[in-house]
């Protein structure tokens, strides 16, 4: 019994440090199913609805909440608790009308910040690669785990796409290249907003990386991949006040 309790659950003291939970209230908490984002990079909705938002007691009322579809994910009911929400998802609660995107602080935390109801139309995913169908078309598969086709193949790896939720209609493409508005995802930088100045591509075997130019004027070195483009000019979402 003990084993099966282990694959279900996940002690709290070994929860990721991205999860804004206090390891030391209860012994076990919520282990998100595997799904659309990696253990790391989500929370599990009932963590979402119980810890964070505070709008159940328990467990029991948390699973209530979310079983009655009173909970989208980009727009879509999601009735399972261990639902894993991570970066750039938008949470929405029709009854009480608040609506959140996902977002990381400084110190590499999934935070939930709150958004208006028509910035809650659509939200920013990274094109992970992409590959040709049958037909001829071109798939593109974003951060999200989500796959989108797409009759013109203008999209690059790291390039980021908004699109309209539910439907899933690109509006927007905001290419990766030199000038553009970025949020580092990952290492000591994570959270920080700033424009590419300089991609360096590394001839070896190391990863290439990125110099980010913040708007005071420094600039610092992040990995490439940690680079997550948000806008042209100007972020094309709201952001938390620690990211600017």
């Amino acid at each position: 019994m003990a084993k099966m309790g282990s694959r279900k659950h996940l002690k709290r003291y070994k929860a990721p440090k991205s999860w804004p939970i206090h390891p030391k209230e209860d012994t076990w908490t919520v282990k998100p199913a595997p799904g659309s984002h990696a253990i790391e990079d989500s929370l599990p909705l009932l963590v979402i609805i119980r810890d964070i938002l505070g709008l159940a007691d328990n467990s029991r009322e948390a699973k209530r909440i979310i079983n009655t579809g009173n909970v989208l994910i980009d727009g879509r009911a999601v009735k399972d608790y261990k639902f894993p929400v991570g970066f750039m998802d938008v949470l929405t609660i029709p009854k009480t009308e608040e609506n959140y995107r996902i977002l990381l602080d400084t110190k590499g935390r999934l935070t939930l910040h709150p958004i208006s109801a028509e910035d809650a139309t659509y939200k920013l995913a990274k094109v992970v690669n992409k590959s040709t169908i049958k037909g001829g078309k071109t798939q593109l598969n974003l951060h999200d785990g989500r796959n989108v086709l797409v009759d013109e193949d203008v999209y690059a790896g790291q390039d980021v796409v908004c699109i309209g939720i539910p439907e899933q209609e690109i509006k927007e493409n905001f290419k990766f290249d030199d000038g553009v508005v970025v949020l580092v995802t990952g290492g000591k930088h994570t959270g920080e907003l700033g424009k590419i100045q300089e991609v360096i591509v590394d001839e070896s075997s190391k990863p290439n990386t990125a110099i980010i130019e913040k708007a005071n004027g420094d600039s610092f070195l992040t990995l490439k991949e940690y680079a997550f483009v948000i806008g042209k000019d100007e972020p094309a979402i709201d952001l938390l006040e620690v990211n600017q």
